[in-house]
């Protein structure tokens, strides 16, 4: 593989960049000693790196200048003391002084919740204008990091445009500019950076990327370096995702209490499955759940915690969360303003042809009330008793959609091709090879809504819509 900088592609692979030619320098300098900027300081002292902190809190900076930890947390303590002990690590209230006698510099502030539920960024754009400075004092390449939990866009568009405008340098050619979240959990942070699940490198130049990689080198040896913008977004998704678990386990509980059932061995069984419960299975954005299971099976638990009068505000969430993904895919097959609309994949998922529940039928449903014509292909779905059974369940299943299943049979075609003659828009529901060879031989003027992620050649196109992405 390749590296992608400045993409949305990321990749663990920085063998195409000779590190020799971009040594990383010994002195670091972290503005900011919260607790993640305490810690990263202490860290890097303990790698060999010649580190300054600096904070506007006088007393902190005080604290650790002696070498005390600020806060609780495992070995903290001890690294700090090392670090002041070997004349690694001095703390200074002076910012600018900070970044000119460093080469690298950690940019941890507060970021807390705004008046209105954002981010507050003003002390990053007030650390970024010391920062900017210091830079137009300095001709050495010098990198700056951000380590915050920021929304995507506040690196390049908050902190970057106030250091060029102050040091008159542009980043990229006289400066680098990263962000590198951090995944510290509190009262094993110290453990965390020196056995991290993940380091991830978001830079706009290649030059960045391999003085941050150096640096991380005796500690992961394969880092991912992506775009900034997936950085940033990275750490959000992380945390809102540990949420998750946190809530649905909760939700676990309260529906299994009532019920006299354990719910720790509930979720012990459940999470010895790393094959589809604790895996990337099912966690790529694309189209919505359908089948004879999740729907059905959800709502059997939203009815059940309903009769024991257990709330559990986010299981109630999954359908209408589920049904705004079709309703989504609705909207970008209008909005291509296409009469004639070819969907190819007309089963819950590849490979079956299984339509209890397919989203797919809701989609063609809601494009027909509309007055759009639809054709349709799906390589498992051939005409037979199998399939008069199915259209025969669908109808008793699902009666709102007793007029697409009756008009099915005449929607359906023998081949992609065929059903994609005339098509003003094509829907992609399932990523199959028959299916996304047959794209090649659309109508070039034709819009392709994607639902599924098909690979990036067959994505080459003006028209190409893609439903997240």
């Amino acid at each position: 593989m390749n590296m992608y900088v400045g993409n949305l592609e990321t990749t663990r692979d920085l063998n195409v960049i000779d590190f020799k030619l971009f040594e990383p320098k010994d002195a670091i300098s972290v503005i900011g000693l919260g607790y993640v900027g305490a810690v990263s300081l202490a860290c890097l002292s303990s790698l060999g790196h010649r580190v300054v902190g600096a904070d506007i809190d006088a007393r902190k900076v005080e604290a650790i200048g002696w070498g005390q930890s600020p806060i609780v947390e495992d070995r903290l303590g001890d690294l700090l003391t090392e670090g002041v002990a070997g004349e690694l690590l001095t703390t200074t209230t002076d910012v600018k002084r900070a970044v000119i006698e460093t080469d690298i510099t950690f940019v941890s502030v507060g970021t807390p919740t705004s008046e209105d539920g954002g981010c507050d960024t003003r002390a990053i754009k007030a650390v970024a204008r010391s920062i900017g400075a210091a830079l137009k004092e300095k001709d050495a390449f010098h990198v700056v990091v951000l380590r915050c939990s920021v929304p995507p866009g506040t690196t390049l568009k908050v902190m970057l445009p106030e250091i060029e405008k102050v040091s008159g340098k542009i980043a990229g050619a006289e400066f680098g500019i990263c962000f590198n979240p951090e995944f510290l959990r509190e009262g094993t942070a110290v453990a965390d950076f020196h056995a991290p699940p993940k380091t991830v490198i978001g830079v706009t130049d290649p030059r960045t990327a391999a003085i941050i990689a150096k640096l991380y080198a005796p500690v992961d040896a394969n880092p991912i370096v992506t775009s900034i913008e997936v950085a940033e977004l990275v750490k959000y998704v992380d945390n809102v995702w540990h949420a998750t678990k946190v809530c649905f386990g909760n939700e676990v509980g309260r529906l299994c209490k009532p019920l006299g059932i354990d719910s720790h061995a509930v979720m012990d069984i459940f999470v010895q499955d790393t094959k589809l419960n604790l895996s990337p299975y099912y966690l790529k954005p694309g189209f919505a759940f359908g089948g004879s299971c999740l729907p059905k099976e959800v709502r059997a638990v939203t009815h059940l915690a309903g009769e024991l009068g257990v709330d559990v505000p986010m299981i109630d969430a999954l359908i209408p969360s589920n049904r705004e993904q079709v309703d989504q895919a609705v909207r970008l097959v209008k909005e291509t303003s296409a009469k004639k609309v070819a969907i190819l994949g007309v089963a819950f998922k590849p490979g079956t042809d299984d339509l209890r529940e397919s989203p797919v039928l809701d989609l063609i449903a809601e494009l027909v009330k509309d007055g759009v014509e639809i054709t349709a292909y799906d390589p498992a779905i051939q005409p037979g008793p199998h399939i008069a059974q199915q259209f025969e369940y669908m109808r008793y299943a699902a009666p709102h959609l007793k007029e697409v299943v009756d008009a099915l049979p005449g929607i359906l075609r023998a081949t992609p091709e065929e059903a994609m003659t005339e098509a003003g828009a094509i829907v992609v529901s399932q990523n199959q090879p028959a299916i996304r060879s047959a794209l090649a031989s659309r109508k070039q003027e034709a819009a392709v809504v994607d639902l599924v992620r098909i690979p990036t050649t067959a994505r080459a196109s003006a028209n190409y819509i893609g439903i997240g992405w």
